[in-house]
C-alpha cells in the first residue's frame, strides 16, 4: 500500500520586480506594488537585475519598476546598462526618480524606460503606469482605405508659425490653438494642411482645448527622435474632427531639457515637409532650444495683455535677445484682451506701453469673454463653439491673410 503525500503547490510566478539600492527607500513602491500585484512581484538590487532577466524565473517579468534617488546618479552607466539588457527580454521599464536632475532622468529616458512616475508615488499614478503599458499603443495608421487618418507627403509649404506668450493666463496656448484650426478651414476647398505641435512639453494645453488624447509614442518619440521616421511622426499625431493634425504634449511631465536644440530642428523640419502651415505653441519660460524656434518660424507670435506684468516679462526677453545677438525684431506682438474702440484711457496706456518697450503692437485681439474660457472647457476652438465671438472673427482675419500670404508666395515661385 502506497500513500501519496500531498503536493506542494507552486509559487505563482514573478510578473513585476523592484530594482533599487534599497527598496526599504520606497515604501511608497512598496505599497502599490502590493496593491497593484498581490505577492506576484519580487525585488532585486542593482547588481542582481541583469543576472536574473536570464534565468527561469526571470521569463515571466511583465515589467520592472527601477527606482533610483540622487545618490544613484554616479552609476547612471549601469542603471542604463539594466534598463537595456530588460529592454532585450521585451520587459517593460518604469522609472521611479526622486530628486534626479533632470540631465540623468533624460539619459535613461532615451535608453528606453517605457514610463516615468516621481517619487513620492502620486496616487494611482503608478497602477495608471501599469495599465498603459499592458495597453499596447495602437498605431494610428498613415493613410486608410477610406480617406480618413494622417495622410503624409513631401509636398507641405512648411510654413512654421511659432507662438508665446509673454505671461501666464495671457491667452497663447487658446491663440495658437484656435489659430490653427482656422488655418485648416480657411477655405471649403483645397484647404491647407496644418499641424499644431505642443512644445508645452509639462503643462501644454492643446490637447485640452482640442479634447484629444494625449500619446505615449510622443515621449517616446521625443527621447529618441535620431530615429524617427515618417512613420512614427505619422504615429504620434492625433486628428481633430478630419481637418487638423495635432501634436499634444507628453502624457507624462517629462524634464525641460528632455529635448535640446538638434531633436527640435528635426521635429520642426518633419513636420514643414510634410504641412502647409506648422503652428507652434510654446512654452512661457526660455529653453536651450527657443532659439532654434526662433530662427526656424517664419512667422512669431508674441501674446501679451495691457499689463505690467506682459510689460516686464516683455523688457527682460527684449534685453536677453539683443545680449545674445538673436533677433528679437523678428517677434510680432498681439495684444490679447485689447482695449475697445471707446476706451480711450486703455488706448493710452497701450501707447505709453509701446514708446517705453520700443515696440510695435501689430495685432490687436479683443476680449472674447466667457465663451473663450467655456470653449476650451468643452474642447473646441471658437470656430466650432461659439463662430460669432468676436476673438475668433479676428483670429478667423488673421488666418485668412496668412493663407493669402502663403497662396501668393506659392504663385510666384
Amino acid at each position: 500500500m502506497t500513500s501519496t503525500l500531498p503536493s506542494t503547490p507552486q509559487p505563482a510566478p514573478l510578473v513585476a520586480c523592484t530594482i533599487s539600492r534599497d527598496v526599504q527607500e520606497f515604501d511608497l513602491l512598496i505599497e502599490d506594488m502590493e496593491a497593484a500585484l498581490g505577492e506576484a512581484w519580487g525585488d532585486l538590487g542593482f547588481d542582481q537585475a541583469m543576472n536574473f532577466f536570464l534565468q527561469e524565473d526571470g521569463e515571466h517579468l511583465e515589467f520592472v519598476a527601477l527606482a533610483i534617488d540622487e545618490q544613484d546618479e554616479a552609476n547612471v552607466d549601469h542603471l542604463s546598462a539594466i534598463i537595456a539588457a530588460a529592454k532585450a527580454r521585451k520587459i517593460k521599464v518604469v522609472l521611479i526618480a526622486h530628486d534626479v536632475t533632470p540631465s540623468a532622468l533624460h539619459h535613461l529616458l532615451r535608453q528606453g524606460a517605457d514610463e516615468f512616475v516621481p517619487y513620492p508615488l502620486p496616487e494611482g499614478e503608478l497602477a495608471a503606469a501599469i495599465e498603459r503599458m499592458s495597453t499596447p499603443d495602437v498605431p494610428q495608421p498613415v493613410a486608410r482605405a477610406d480617406g480618413s487618418g494622417v495622410k503624409l507627403s513631401h509636398d507641405g509649404d512648411g510654413v512654421i508659425i511659432a507662438v508665446q506668450g509673454m505671461a501666464g493666463g495671457c491667452g497663447a496656448s487658446t491663440f495658437a490653438t484656435n489659430l490653427a484650426w482656422e488655418l485648416a478651414t480657411v477655405t471649403k476647398e483645397n484647404a491647407p494642411r496644418v499641424c499644431i505641435i505642443d512644445l508645452g512639453l509639462q503643462f501644454g494645453a492643446v490637447a485640452t482645448y482640442l479634447d484629444v488624447q494625449r500619446r505615449d509614442s510622443v515621449l517616446e518619440l521625443l527621447t529618441d527622435i535620431d530615429t524617427m521616421d515618417d512613420d512614427s511622426f505619422a504615429q504620434a499625431l492625433v486628428t481633430f474632427e478630419d481637418k487638423l493634425q495635432v501634436f499634444t504634449s507628453p502624457a507624462d511631465l517629462p524634464p525641460l531639457d528632455v529635448v535640446g536644440q538638434s531633436e527640435i530642428q528635426k521635429l520642426l523640419d518633419t513636420a514643414a515637409r510634410h504641412f502647409d502651415f506648422v503652428v507652434v505653441d510654446m512654452p512661457p519660460s526660455l529653453v536651450q532650444w527657443s532659439e532654434t524656434v526662433l530662427y526656424a518660424a517664419q512667422v512669431y507670435f508674441g501674446v501679451i495683455e495691457l499689463d505690467m506684468r506682459s510689460a516686464q516679462n516683455t523688457f527682460r526677453l527684449k534685453r536677453a535677445l539683443q545680449a545674445e545677438d538673436l533677433p528679437f525684431d523678428k517677434i510680432r506682438f498681439v495684444l490679447n484682451r485689447a482695449p475697445k474702440f471707446t476706451d480711450l484711457q486703455g488706448k493710452s496706456r497701450l501707447k505709453r506701453m509701446q514708446e517705453s518697450l520700443d515696440i510695435s503692437v501689430d495685432l490687436q485681439m479683443p476680449d472674447g469673454g466667457k465663451a473663450v474660457s467655456e470653449a476650451g472647457d468643452h474642447g473646441q476652438p471658437l470656430g466650432l463653439q461659439q463662430p460669432k465671438n468676436p476673438l475668433r472673427k479676428e483670429i478667423g482675419k488673421l488666418a485668412q491673410s496668412l493663407f493669402e500670404v502663403g497662396r501668393s508666395d506659392a504663385e510666384a515661385a
